[in-house]
């Protein structure tokens, strides 16, 4: 990376032209255009992520206040709101999508030595969503309640990271548990979710596919004891019981055994019941897999706090999941830049140092680490809560 370009052009490097181009045939994205690119609609929306623009006026104006750095990035006349708008609206989705699914598997091999604080070596993967409100008005589409709107953006990610492996966003109406039907599920992996998830013929679809799942019991779940085996009270477990489902119909969902593990948390003085089709697993480790579930609540209210999928550039569902699938690749270029640099601090000083210097003229490497990071960062995703929100 030389000194002699762009901030903003330094951290798209990490996106092949030809990857670009490639999936812009694909979509049939530049079919018709004649100065306003694929390349050139990523810069803008890029730029809005990460210096968090307030609406598309707020882009054009900031842009068109440099029009050298323009023309350096591939601009031959100043950005119109209109050009832009039309763009997000009418350019395929499916193509930032794909952009950001190409970019998934570098960042994952980046992060595959990073240390669960765990002796596995399963990849382990946490699943929930989130909810983000919207204007009935404005988004008719993202039907939610009666006098609202929303949409919920259903998230996979490896632990390792922790990086996203698949989004889906659908109108905030429907069902966590009904993602579970999209997935492909990874053989040997462990897949964590909270309750909401339970559905115990989809449950066993995974345990079918050879993969593993923790999650905890609902308070009503009918459990038949066939074994108990010995635990360490002092660790906080109180049970850890192989059994069946007692009623006929779950049963019949879920014919195969399941782990019953109980555990009381000390520190909110609360019991817990796990539920897992993992046999070998200590009952302590499934505790704290279920606590490590707690990443991907950071992982929301990062995007949610970092960049831009709360308030939109679009009304449109087109507009909307191009804009989401534009910050996921903004995070996961942040990321990719992170690791790649071995810089120290959080994924959110990273963040916070490239936005303010998009248009400087210094080496990416230089202009990170001339910059004093916090003492106390030491590059664990954890460490963001210290910073941000």
């Amino acid at each position: 990376m030389i000194s002699g370009r762009f901030i903003l052009s330094q951290i798209l490097d990490l996106i092949h032209r030809e990857t670009l181009s490639r999936l812009a045939s694909r979509f049939q994205a530049d079919s018709r255009v004649r100065h306003f690119g694929v390349r050139q609609q990523l810069i803008c929306m890029v730029f809005a992520q990460l210096t968090w623009r307030d609406g598309l006026r707020d882009i054009v104006e900031c842009l068109n206040a440099k029009p050298e750095a323009l023309y350096h990035l591939g601009f031959r006349e100043p950005v119109a709101k209109s050009t832009l708008a039309d763009a997000n609206e009418r350019r395929d989705w499916r193509l930032w999508e794909a952009l950001a699914l190409s970019l998934i598997p570098k960042a994952r091999s980046l992060y595959a030595s990073e240390d669960l604080g765990l002796d596995l070596e399963n990849t382990v993967y946490a699943l929930d969503s989130t909810t983000i409100d919207l204007s009935l008005t404005m988004f008719p589409w993202a039907t939610f309640r009666t006098t609202k709107s929303g949409i919920k953006v259903h998230t996979q990610i490896d632990l390792r990271g922790p990086i996203p492996v698949c989004v889906f966003v659908s109108p905030a109406s429907m069902h966590d548990v009904k993602w579970l039907d999209m997935l492909a599920f990874e053989v040997g992996a462990i897949y964590i979710f909270d309750k909401g998830y339970i559905d115990f013929a989809r449950l066993h679809c995974i345990a079918a596919s050879g993969a593993f799942f923790v999650t905890r019991a609902k308070e009503n779940l009918r459990f038949a004891r066939q074994e108990s085996r010995p635990v360490d009270k002092t660790t906080g477990l109180r049970s850890d019981q192989v059994g069946y489902l007692a009623l006929p119909k779950a049963r019949e969902n879920f014919p195969s055994p399941l782990r019953r593990i109980r555990f009381f948390d000390a520190e909110q003085k609360r019991f817990l019941v796990f539920l897992t089709n993992h046999m070998g697993l200590p009952a302590l480790t499934v505790a704290k897999l279920y606590k490590k579930r707690w990443d991907i609540e950071l992982f929301f209210k990062w995007i949610k706090g970092n960049l831009r999928i709360k308030h939109y550039y679009g009304t449109s569902l087109n507009a909307v999941k191009t804009q989401i699938w534009i910050a996921v690749t903004t995070y996961l270029l942040v990321a990719i830049l992170h690791k790649e640099l071995k810089l120290p601090g959080s994924l959110h000083r990273t963040l916070q140092i490239l936005s303010v210097h998009p248009f400087e003229k210094i080496a990416l490497h230089e202009l990170l680490m001339k910059n004093e990071f916090r003492k106390s960062g030491t590059g664990n995703f954890n460490q963001m809560k210290l910073f941000d929100l």
